[in-house]
């Protein structure tokens, strides 16, 4: 294991949790998967996915507005999630960089939604199974949630687009 690379995701992991706790107030507004996404762009598979499932799992479990620990599902669903997005921001390093900006922009921003939807679509489904929904329920439930799941991709969508682009500029090449 490279200690220079330790340090990074401990680093990016810190700078995840911190923006959590810096933006938990504001709804569906969330600079966790950037940094996560970013991770994994950074510092490659292994680091993204540790990164993304350490700074989530410490996140949930030290919220004060609700534990993770009550629903185990559920935090089993958004550590896999932000796993996920890790290893998909290592993934999305051979798309980068790309020398039209507007194509940048617009790539970046749908790795925004992609990964929106990713983190909603697992927490959507292992709330209601943590809760003991039924099917009905569980389609109710996600039905009543899509203005959040909208409001959640287009902030992510936003703040890839204008983030990614910028940070892959300050890489040293």
């Amino acid at each position: 294991m490279n200690l220079n690379k330790l340090v990074r995701a401990a680093i990016f992991a810190a700078m995840a949790i911190g923006l959590g706790f810096m933006f938990m107030l504001i709804p569906n507004l969330e600079f966790i998967s950037i940094t996560i996404f970013l991770s994994g762009l950074t510092l490659g598979v292994g680091y993204g996915a540790m990164v993304g499932g350490t700074a989530i799992f410490i996140y949930s479990v030290m919220n004060p507005l609700g534990s993770g620990l009550i629903y185990l599902p559920l935090l089993l669903g958004q550590v896999l999630a932000m796993v996920g997005i890790g290893i998909l921001g290592a993934l999305s390093s051979r798309l980068f960089p790309v020398k039209n900006p507007l194509y940048f922009t617009i790539i970046s921003g749908v790795f925004g939604m992609i990964c929106a939807l990713i983190y909603d679509g697992i927490t959507t489904l292992a709330y209601p199974i943590s809760a003991g929904y039924d099917w009905n329920e569980t389609v109710t439930y996600a039905i009543t949630g899509l203005l959040f799941t909208a409001m959640h991709i287009v902030s992510n969508t936003v703040i890839f687009s204008l983030v990614i682009p910028n940070y892959i500029k300050r890489l040293p090449l």
